[in-house]
């Protein structure tokens, strides 16, 4: 949209600079949000949002978009892909699947930013390809070690934290990833030697090494080297009954250093009670309002068909007699980790699903600050992306939230905490997780807020007492200042960034990685080191922003 334009009357939040509701107008031009202009400027684009809502651009920080899992699971799930098919022809609207449909459907609820969250390095590459098929988003990935045999053999052969800090430098630059990721530390590796289960200050067979000296190892590279987002945990025993006792461990393992706790919900399980199975979630909140140092994201449960994509191949290889359908996959990838995908359906009626969705919801409630519990359904784990309008209008409407609890299974609905608690999300507060709050945390600067400089990634909805109609169609949609969305339908497509960390760092440790691959792998090092110009595609070409280290905790 060219010239300066204007958003006129609208009721603005923006939790980073503090506002709250206020009404007024947002001013930008060439991309950017600017100042207001000086009195008697003429404004080109004048566009009337009085009595509307005006945030900016919603950001995801974890949501399965990309990479091998992600495409082993379109080819397990054909009956979805049909669902999606038929959705296209206007029959039915689908869930989510192909990834232009991605880019659209994310974009018509106010989404401009996502992170892939789970990449291999040695599937980087692919990865990136794929998100650069993805229309409208700003895309970026977290690379994943902790199973890798190369780090493994670092740690076994006591080399330090220096050479730690290099290959994480290097790995970052090389895979043009925005953070690290840790999957079950060192799970996907003692999988291999034939462990079904992997605590917390247990070694990895061959490696001597325990997941905890793993864990400690990559969270002190990522914060010495000033990585912004906080070393991304997906912790031990995931989905296990009892794996609170693990997550608190894990809290602990931080030693007063920030960390970020990925879809917390599947790791806030207790085991009492008469089924060996409850809520949690109590103990996790108090333990994160106590440790201002720790965020998480939830990784909500919703009810219906979904399919399960995850690295920790041992957690999925445990989980697969619960297929359904009944059908599964587990997958070694070379010298790198590994993953399993199988599909699953959350029943209203089933206790446990009952009592997930609840807990998900309990952590969203009892955690007090919003800047440290995010908005996610770790999707598609625990729903579809296209299902967050649902999970806004339960957490934004408390007499709703009890009339769909009082809905599902009685003896769960009964033992969990949700039906005492009254909170409800404000405005204000779904700006701070949806938005401000992920910003902040990948370090993004230039996105999350309407300062004067920010991207004019901008998304107005138009009020609506049912919450999910509100958030399912934003009434506009502006990416880079131009309008995407207009009443919830897409106006046009351009391709989106990619959002990348500049490491600047890893060099002293390549010459010991080349002489690794020739050894041990099947491809080239220089493979996995992606080059700018190839981030894109012929008909989708891609600009890259590179973020910047921050100062050293």
């Amino acid at each position: 949209m060219p010239g300066l334009t204007r958003l006129r009357g609208g009721q603005v939040y923006d939790p980073e600079h503090g506002i709250d509701g206020e009404v007024r107008d947002v001013y930008f031009r060439d991309g950017f949000i600017v100042a207001a202009p000086e009195p008697g400027t003429a404004v080109d684009n004048d566009i009337d949002v009085a009595g509307k809502v005006v945030m900016a651009g919603a950001i995801d920080i974890h949501s399965h978009i990309a990479g091998g899992n992600v495409n082993t699971a379109r080819l397990i799930t054909p009956d979805l892909r049909r669902e999606h098919m038929m959705g296209s022809m206007g029959t039915r609207r689908p869930g989510k699947w192909s990834t232009r449909d991605t880019g659209r459907r994310y974009a018509q609820m106010g989404y401009t930013t996502v992170v892939e969250p789970a990449v291999l390095p040695t599937n980087a590459l692919q990865a990136h390809l794929e998100m650069a098929d993805i229309p409208i988003l700003d895309t970026a990935g977290l690379a994943v070690l902790g199973s890798d045999d190369f780090l493994l053999r670092l740690l076994r052969n006591r080399r330090g934290q220096q050479a730690v800090n290099d290959y994480v430098a290097w790995t970052l630059e090389a895979t043009r990833c925005l953070g690290l990721k840790v999957i079950n530390a060192g799970g996907a590796s003692a999988f291999k030697f034939n462990a079904r289960t992997l605590q917390l200050d247990e070694e990895v067979p061959y490696y001597g090494v325990s997941s905890r000296a793993i864990l400690n190892a990559l969270q002190t590279a990522v914060c010495t080297l000033g990585v912004p987002h906080p070393l991304h945990v997906h912790c031990n025993n995931l989905g296990t009954p009892g794996n609170v006792a693990t997550t608190l461990a894990t809290i602990e393992a931080a030693r007063g250093l920030p960390m970020h706790l990925t879809h917390i919900q599947f790791h806030s399980y207790a085991d009492e009670g008469r089924h060996g199975f409850c809520s949690g979630a109590a103990r996790i909140a108090e333990a994160i309002n106590a440790n201002p140092h720790i965020t998480a994201d939830v990784g909500q449960v919703l009810f219906g068909q979904t399919v399960t994509i995850s690295g920790d191949v041992m957690r999925q290889y445990n989980a697969h007699g619960v297929a359904s359908p009944a059908k599964w996959v587990a997958a070694d990838v070379e010298c790198d980790g590994g993953g399993g995908i199988l599909p699953y359906r959350y029943k209203e009626a089933n206790f446990i699903n009952t009592l997930q969705w609840a807990i998900g919801l309990e952590l969203f409630l009892l955690v007090d600050d919003p800047w440290q519990i995010f908005f996610t359904t770790d999707s598609p784990n625990g729903a579809p992306f296209t299902r967050y309008p649902e999970l806004i209008r339960l957490l934004m409407d408390a007499t709703y939230r009890n009339e769909v609890l009082a809905s599902l299974n009685p003896e769960a609905a009964e033992l969990c905490l949700l039906k005492e608690l009254r909170r409800e999300y404000s405005l204000y507060d779904l700006a701070i997780t949806t938005r401000a709050a992920p910003a902040r945390l990948m370090g993004m600067q230039d996105r999350g807020h309407l300062g004067i400089g920010a991207k004019a990634d901008i998304a107005v909805y138009a009020p609506d007492e049912n919450y999910a109609a509100m958030f399912s169609r934003a009434a506009w949609l502006f990416k880079n200042g131009e309008p995407v969305v207009r009443d919830g339908e897409v106006l046009a497509e351009p391709p989106g960034h990619v959002l990348s960390l500049s490491s600047g760092g890893g060099r002293e440790i390549e010459r010991e990685l080349q002489s690794y691959f020739d050894d041990y792998f099947t491809l080239r090092l220089d493979h996995l080191k992606i080059r700018p110009d190839i981030l894109g595609s012929a008909t989708m070409p891609r600009m890259e922003t590179r973020y910047q280290l921050k100062e050293p905790a």
